[in-house]
């Protein structure tokens, strides 16, 4: 682990993946909640075109990738707005346009070469550089807080688009602010994940979280702790691996979604089985003990002090509470 730190390149990359880890999953909630779990390969299909752009003209990569990404997104949701095409349609548009457009245009570079897709397109820990890394803390910045500041609204019309409508949410600008913040995203991971990974973190972090998370809040909290694990267990893991960060980064994701998947189902289960004991006492319940007695499926519970007590292999098993009416019930029998 010393000898990981100690290199220049995985510092940039650890906070890189650091970055991405975080913002990724943050964004990714309102896309699983929209049910477009796919819009990150688009943007990542456009956002390629933006890269062979920069190289052919000898501009920063991750700039012009950022403005195709984000026209892109601006263009999908007003055509879906505008109900002239379906969101997918729109999308399977957008997404072949953009990995066409990239192959063409980066075939006309002086030093257009496929390497120079593959580590774009798979990400790769050597290609990042300290300018990008301020680029990129400045856009996870943004995307940070306005996902912050905005998540009640992002959440109201992810959810019911005409319910925000009827309440006077600006529902298109809504929609095209987490468009741009998804293309947005998927230009911060493009280094380390990779233009054709980007939306596994995206998605995959939030499909573990909702596994086990009790509220909305709670899931975006875990969403981002597990792409934080993710995106870093990834990176470090990747160096004495030798393998493309990218990949190596969506291997732990899908790792620590069956991990957790195998877990709750477990828990689960167990607690199905499990019965809860009541408290000991000296009284045995019976006929005619003087509590009410209460058909319940196969068996019968008494009322004792509130709580309902059904004999069990010599103790008495906690089967809830009732009310106080109930607790003067006449004895029934079954």
């Amino acid at each position: 682990m010393t000898e990981i730190l100690s290199t220049d390149f995985m510092q940039r990359a650890i906070l890189a993946a650091l970055l991405v880890g975080a913002v990724a999953p943050m964004v990714g909630i309102f896309v699983v909640q929209r049910r477009m779990s796919l819009i990150g390969d688009g943007m990542g299909h456009v956002a390629l075109a933006g890269v062979a752009i920069g190289v052919l003209t000898h501009r920063s990569p991750v700039l012009t990738a950022l403005v195709a990404a984000v026209i892109a997104a601006v263009v999908i949701e007003i055509l879906r707005a505008r109900g002239r095409t379906s969101g997918d349609q729109a999308l399977a548009i957008i997404f072949y346009g953009g990995i066409a457009a990239g192959v063409v245009i980066i075939s006309k570079a002086p030093d257009g070469t496929p390497a120079n897709l593959m580590k774009y397109l798979f990400g790769s820990i050597l290609t990042v550089r300290q300018d990008d890394l301020v680029i990129f803390a400045v856009l996870a910045v943004v995307i940070a807080v306005t996902t912050w500041v905005l998540r009640p609204r992002l959440f109201a019309v992810a959810n019911d688009e005409e319910y925000a409508r009827a309440v006077g949410l600006p529902v298109l600008t809504l929609n095209i602010v987490l468009a741009v913040l998804t293309a947005t995203t998927v230009v911060i991971a493009m280094r380390i994940v990779g233009l054709l990974l980007i939306s596994a973190l995206m998605i995959v972090p939030n499909a573990a979280a909702q596994l086990f998370a009790r509220s909305f809040s709670s899931g975006v909290r875990w969403a981002i702790a597990l792409g934080l694990v993710s995106a870093v267990g990834g990176v470090v893991a990747s160096y004495p691996l030798n393998t493309p960060s990218g990949g190596t980064i969506v291997l732990v994701a899908i790792g620590l979604f069956l991990l957790i998947s195998i877990s709750t189902s477990v828990v689960q289960r167990v607690r199905g089985n499990r019965h809860d004991r009541a408290e000991g006492h000296d009284h045995e319940h019976g006929p005619g003990c003087g509590h009410a007695s209460v058909p319940h499926e196969d068996h019968v519970d008494y009322v004792h002090d509130g709580h309902l007590h059904a004999p069990h292999h010599g103790h008495y098993d906690e089967h809830g509470e009732v009310a106080p009416a109930e607790q003067t019930t006449e004895e029934v029998t079954p």
